[in-house]
């Protein structure tokens, strides 16, 4: 299974559009939660779409975008088993899967460009979970 849930907000639209093409283009199925196009938005509407979608088991995954990337991360990390992760580079979105299990990624578009955001999504997808030590300490996540 190769499924993913994408979301934005508005400032994050142009963004989506590129990393869905891009998903796709490498053999993901992209469930698109929104929005359609760049008119504004409230991104909570977006981020507890894909966010459902994670805890539903629905997807592997959830990529999130608005602007700084942090309220779209605030959001997600609301549900219950969503273990949200904000990433400006590479090394962050990996260590975010590695060390988190980070089940949701959330991108600033507004300080990345899109060949920088494709980067970023593919460290994610790409990496692998260490488990170990980092094991006991994500299941404290939930608490």
């Amino acid at each position: 299974m190769k499924n993913i849930a994408i979301g934005s907000d508005h400032a994050g639209f142009d963004l989506k559009q590129v990393l869905v093409k891009h998903l796709e283009n490498n053999g993901w199925t992209v469930q698109d939660c929104g929005p359609a196009s760049s008119d504004r938005v409230d991104y909570p509407d977006y981020a507890h779409k894909v966010a459902e979608l994670v805890t539903q088991g629905n997807v592997i995954c959830g990529v999130l975008i608005c602007g700084s990337g942090n309220g779209v991360c605030m959001t997600a990390n609301k549900h219950q088993g969503v273990r949200a992760g904000l990433a400006w580079d590479t090394e962050l979105a990996s260590l975010a899967k590695e060390h988190n299990n980070a089940n949701v990624i959330c991108l600033p578009a507004r300080y990345i460009s899109e060949d920088k955001g494709i980067e970023i999504l593919d460290a994610y997808i790409n990496a692998n979970f260490e488990g170990g030590r980092h094991e006991q300490r994500v299941e404290k996540i939930e608490g």
